[in-house]
């Protein structure tokens, strides 16, 4: 009976050594990951002229066949493989012959940035084989790894280096943002950003988000959070916050001083940074005028009544202008009968100035004074330029017509060279409710309007070696006329 049991123990043992023998000289397919070379990934810097992307990781594999392609494989940001993040293959080399690999891959560009994220290699077989994790070069397994999506410099507080509150309140600082539309303007434009917040050089602890409300004095200011990639972040410009004195320490200052002189756009207006603000113009509140900054080109006395938050304080400027004022003593629209004639005289302070009259458009020759004696009907325009000290220019524009026909006649002859060289209508037609159109001999529409005032033809016209003739059509509330005008010199 013992020696039964012992017989069939042996056995047993011979088998199981068969077994693990046979085992241990078969090769698993197994994949091992080198060192990396560099201790964390930071990848988005401008590089010849574009974000840098692109990384190498290097690895052994042993019994895979020949075709065998693999993958780097990026974890979660807490460093799992539960639900791993492709990675970006730049390219791969599929030789499984070669025995090692080296791929090339770049991490995606709105990666949640993190310090623990962690790499491996998996196989594209039918049954993925996966590797260990990397090490980086300082010979961990969890490192930094971020896309810094935003790598120029940016602000707060609208660049203003100060900023106050009241005692008891408080002042919101957030990160400038000019023109949303363009995304390259502002880190604000990326929502997968972190930020860190410091107050005279120390963390503010568990402040990430794009405004801070600050309520003690300091230097305040805020860096993109990149973590282990923060040696070559950019931070913002640094803003002393301070208790405003009684709440009565508001400014306005001119981008272009005071008086000022108008470049087209006027001068900003410029107040006490604080978080809400209110202009007024002449003890009026501008509508809309609700921001730190107000642009104009009128004088007159401004204030703002800024929100310090818990108070409210008020300044004001009495901004003036060094340009000059002008006038015109004649109304938008004047009529002259047949012989008749109207002198139009500016007036103005401008130093120096130039004058320029206008008719239909056209410059007159030799109308360079202040007054111009007209004589025939038309459109009329005068420039007036101060061409020293304040350069800057202002203009009227003012209508003479002669005089109208009878109701009863629509004129078809238009003698240029007259005292009236434009096509009349009876002024039962000048309205909104009547449209005038105008044709060509050829069919073409030369003229398509509402309300004709009486200014056709205000273009030159092509005789060559006939009189041209034209085709009117009026539609108005009465009905429709149509006729010829036959145009002379």
């Amino acid at each position: 009976m013992i020696q039964k049991t012992t017989l069939s123990f042996f056995k047993v043992f011979i088998l199981f050594s068969i077994i693990i023998f046979t085992k241990s000289n078969s090769y698993a397919q197994t994949i091992v990951p080198q060192q990396l070379g560099y201790p964390r990934i930071c990848a988005g810097l401008i590089v010849d002229g574009k974000p840098f992307n692109e990384y190498n990781a290097t690895f052994s594999y042993v019994d895979f066949p020949a075709g065998t392609s693999f993958e780097v494989e990026l974890s979660d940001d807490a460093g799992n493989f539960t639900t791993p993040i492709a990675t970006t293959k730049i390219s791969v080399t599929e030789n499984a012959a070669l025995q090692q690999q080296t791929i090339k891959f770049g991490v995606p560009t709105n990666l949640k940035g993190s310090d623990t994220y962690s790499l491996r290699i998996k196989s594209n077989t039918s049954s993925p084989v996966y590797s260990i994790k990397f090490r980086n070069s300082q010979n961990v397994t969890n490192f930094p790894v971020y896309y810094r999506t935003f790598v120029e410099s940016f602000y707060i507080n609208n660049r203003n280096e100060t900023a106050s509150y009241c005692a008891g309140g408080s002042f919101t600082l957030s990160i400038d943002n000019p023109t949303p539309g363009d995304q390259n303007s502002s880190p604000v434009n990326y929502p997968n950003l972190k930020y860190k917040w410091f107050k005279d050089d120390v963390l503010i602890v568990g402040q990430s988000g794009t405004t801070l409300v600050a309520s003690s004095q300091g230097v305040y200011y805020v860096q993109i959070d990149y973590g282990g990639c923060l040696d070559e972040n950019f931070s913002s410009n640094r803003v002393t916050v301070s208790p405003s004195n009684g709440g009565s320490a508001v400014t306005i200052t001119s981008s272009l001083g005071n008086p000022f002189c108008s470049d087209g756009t006027g001068t900003i207006l410029t107040a006490t940074s604080g978080n809400s603000y209110v202009w007024k113009k002449d003890g009026a509140t501008i509508a809309g005028a609700v921001n730190r900054t107000y642009s104009t080109n009128e004088s007159g006395v401004y204030t703002v009544e800024v929100d310090f938050g818990g108070c409210k304080a008020t300044g004001s400027i009495n901004l003036s202008s060094n340009g000059f004022e002008s006038s015109i003593d004649v109304a938008e629209t004047t009529s002259i009968n047949e012989g008749e004639t109207l002198n139009v005289t500016v007036t103005t302070d401008a130093a120096n100035p130039d004058f320029q009259w206008f008719l239909n458009g056209n410059a007159i020759s030799g109308a360079n004074a202040n007054s111009y004696l007209i004589a025939v009907p038309g459109n009329y325009k005068v420039t007036i330029s101060q061409v020293s000290g304040c350069v800057s220019s202002k203009e009227f524009n003012f209508k003479v017509t002669g005089p109208s026909k009878p109701s009863s006649v629509i004129q078809n002859i238009i003698k240029l060279s007259g005292l009236n060289p434009y096509w009349n209508i009876p002024d039962e037609y000048k309205n909104a409710n009547t449209n005038v159109i105008i044709l060509s001999s050829n069919g073409e529409k030369v003229l398509d309007v509402v309300n004709y005032q009486g200014d056709w033809p205000q273009t030159a016209i092509d005789f060559k070696n006939v009189n041209p003739v034209y085709y009117y059509v009026i539609k108005s509330d009465t009905g429709e006329k149509k006729g010829s005008i036959t145009v002379i010199k």
